[in-house]
């Protein structure tokens, strides 16, 4: 199994305790952090690296808008870019609507060249109203945003792997011979031939359409990580694989974790009362739905009760997981203990 770390933006509310001129060099420790990781160097378990690590793209706070600071996705993938050497960089998940699909294809080739060719493609069709009319985005109906991702996706793919959109008249989107020059340092398999390419991360678990353009476009999927939601989810990816004529073993299936852990229940509970606090300090009104979902996490507990959950998942296909800790901005413990307790177990 191969593991990803998101490192805290605000989108979470997890810079409230961060002056904002330190916003930066916290994100970058981190960054560093795993950089360092990835190269199994400077921390405990290094030689388990983290593959990855990965922002959302979001603009305003979340569960409820706020004046807290949220860093915009595909600024940070430049900056991370030029400050790191080995870990990968993505994002989960761009959102198809806030960036024409030319302009973002352009944008992830350049951040790949910056990189040496480590980014990763993380996109979806997007959900977070608020944000979308705030911005002057509209809201589309879901079958209208889904629509738009595939579009999408299908213009991006052409650019990387073409060098030009070509011309594409849909729905959504209507383009006519943009250029993407440098193309993508990355390679991926088409048809049984290499072509330059971002590595595609569709994210969303639309049974009819999302994993139908999955099963079309995408080298991962990112879906339900309960054990449940991800097995149903991959037996409607594999069904619709094998009516488009694509090679389920093709896609590698990843998942979302929220993680609690400690040496033993007494500090799980302790971690679980910081975030309590933490949510009902930041956003009262909505603080029980975060708690109630981070308790009842599938990787919450002991290293060995979430080596546990994680081998089960595995046994389903889950092949990558990306995992996000509340307090990482304040305290690397849960970091540090997944990576020498739980990371090793996995691994092979």
């Amino acid at each position: 199994m191969r593991f990803g770390l998101f490192i805290p933006q605000g989108w979470r509310f997890d810079l409230t305790d961060v002056q904002p001129e330190n916003h930066w060099e916290t994100m970058l420790s981190l960054l560093h952090y795993a950089d360092n990781a990835a190269a199994g160097e400077a921390v405990p378990g290094g030689e388990f690296a983290w593959e990855s690590v990965w922002v959302y793209d979001h603009f305003h706070t979340t569960p409820v808008h706020s004046t807290e600071a949220t860093h915009e996705a595909w600024t940070l993938m430049a900056a991370f870019a030029a400050a790191s050497q080995r870990v990968r960089l993505g994002q989960m998940c761009t959102c198809i609507a806030y960036r024409e699909p030319t302009y973002l294809a352009k944008v992830a080739a350049t951040v790949d060249a910056i990189s040496g060719g480590r980014t990763e493609m993380g996109i979806g069709a997007g959900w977070y109203e608020h944000e979308w009319r705030a911005y002057g985005y509209g809201f589309p109906s879901a079958g209208e945003r889904i629509k738009a991702l595939d579009e999408g996706v299908q213009i991006m793919a052409s650019m990387w792997r073409t060098g030009s959109s070509g011309t594409f008249q849909g729905e959504h989107y209507q383009v006519d011979g943009a250029l993407c020059y440098p193309q993508p340092l990355q390679k991926v398999t088409v048809d049984g031939e290499e072509k330059p390419s971002v590595p595609l991360w569709i994210a969303g678990g639309g049974e009819k359409k999302t994993l139908r353009t999955a099963a079309r476009y995408a080298q991962y999927t990112n879906f339900s990580g309960d054990p449940e939601g991800f097995a149903h989810k991959s037996s409607v990816l594999e069904a619709h694989c094998k009516d488009v004529g694509r090679d389920f073993g093709e896609i590698t299936r990843s998942a979302n974790y929220n993680v609690v852990i400690g040496e033993n229940q007494a500090e799980v509970d302790d971690k679980l009362a910081w975030i309590e606090a933490h949510y009902r300090k930041h956003t009262p009104e909505h603080a029980d739905g975060q708690i109630d979902s981070w308790r009842n996490g599938p990787l919450v507990g002991t290293p060995e009760q979430i080596s546990e959950k994680l081998a089960e998942l595995r046994g389903l296909g889950l092949e990558y997981a990306i995992t996000y800790f509340a307090d990482a901005a304040r305290d690397r413990d849960q970091i540090e203990l997944f990576q020498r307790q739980v990371i090793p177990n996995l691994q092979g």
